[in-house]
């Protein structure tokens, strides 16, 4: 049976948020799960758990309080002496910090004693401790995030989301096959689209990465569906199933994104206060205005896959709630049982 770690200190409500979001899990999906980090402070949160259940919140909202039985579920608890923190460089800290909390949930991949990781807070802690402890899959000459997004339509995966600042041609190529094979065997979608993000759609228009990009991906001999290029306007379209784009690009993109959704949800916040119709309004509007926000919410897509290592790495938002380590879980497990990796490597070898 599928176990998943995770690292319980990590993010900026650990350990209470990650601890409720992983025992969420473990009932909900019926999985083990290794909890990693500070026994003591783990071990509060399942007393609080145990006696009052865990009050689920989505985007803010509440849900419904869920009964928990810890007796009927398979927890594991690890103890770890560090937490990375948010502000330390991700490859000095690896180093010095050798019993913090994520190298330790990434070793019990590498060790076997788990099948997956799951981590909030630092991207690049868990980043790097997954390279350094996992290694990469043969032929991938780096590993890249991949983001969930909503669309208008069905989400779309963007990758690189943030590992890589500065790529090849060939490391995009093979972006794209590693997105392609996660959606493939995830979402379940036959011939999934790829796009290239760029400032035009025309084959000529971009700087030198993505035209040699294009030319790769245009003459592939391994079956994927390439498209042509994306421009920003087109990512919420749906019209693609995976979004390919050098780190730098894909991480302003995704909290530009991030952004404008919370300002967006904020005017709207604002004008449904501001007078006593307008409150009336708000009102009659809040239902249809949570189904918008469950479509676009990012606790419902858990957290990114980081594809190209030797191992199942979910990183989640550093604010996750209990309600987006639940999802992040699921995404784990999901990837453990479709043998993403297996795949990836296959198709790259």
């Amino acid at each position: 049976m599928t176990r998943i770690a995770v690292d319980a200190m990590g993010g900026d409500f650990a350990p209470d948020e990650i601890v409720k979001g992983a025992v969420w899990a473990a009932q909900d999906y019926n999985i083990p799960i290794e909890l990693i980090g500070k026994i003591d402070e783990i071990q509060k949160v399942l007393n609080e758990i145990s006696k009052k259940g865990i009050r689920s919140t989505r985007g803010g909202y509440f849900i419904k309080k869920i009964k928990v039985d810890l007796s009927k579920l398979d927890i594991k608890l690890t103890q770890a002496d560090e937490v990375i923190e948010m502000g330390e460089a991700p490859g000095t800290a690896i180093r010095k910090k050798r019993n913090a909390s994520i190298v330790l949930a990434v070793d019990a991949v590498a060790k076997g004693n788990s099948d997956a990781v799951v981590a909030a807070g630092s991207t690049g802690a868990a980043m790097a401790a997954s390279l350094f402890g996992l290694g990469r899959l043969r032929g991938i000459e780096r590993p890249a995030i991949a983001v969930t997004l909503p669309t208008m339509k069905e989400p779309v995966i963007l990758i690189d989301a943030g590992a890589n600042s500065s790529c090849t041609p060939e490391m995009l190529f093979q972006f794209a096959t590693m997105g392609s094979t996660f959606v493939k065997n995830v979402y379940n979608r036959k011939n999934p689209k790829i796009g290239v993000l760029n400032i035009g759609e025309e084959e000529e228009k971009g700087n030198q990465l993505v035209k040699d990009t294009y030319k790769l991906l245009k003459e592939n001999t391994i079956g994927l569906n390439f498209i042509g290029n994306v421009e920003g306007k087109e990512l919420f379209q749906g019209d693609v199933d995976i979004i390919v784009c050098e780190g730098f690009v894909g991480n302003v993109a995704l909290k530009t994104i991030e952004g404008s959704a919370m300002m967006l949800f904020k005017l709207i916040q604002q004008e449904f206060t501001s007078d006593i119709i307008s409150m009336i309004v708000g009102l009659l509007a809040k239902p249809f205005m949570r189904r918008i926000y469950k479509r676009i919410n990012y606790e419902e897509f858990g957290g990114a896959l980081l594809l190209g290592v030797k191992g199942i790495t979910v990183i989640s938002h550093g604010r996750s709630s209990s309600y987006a380590i639940k999802n992040a879980v699921r995404v784990a497990k999901e990837a453990v049982e479709a043998n993403v990796n297996k795949k990836i490597a296959e198709i790259i070898s």
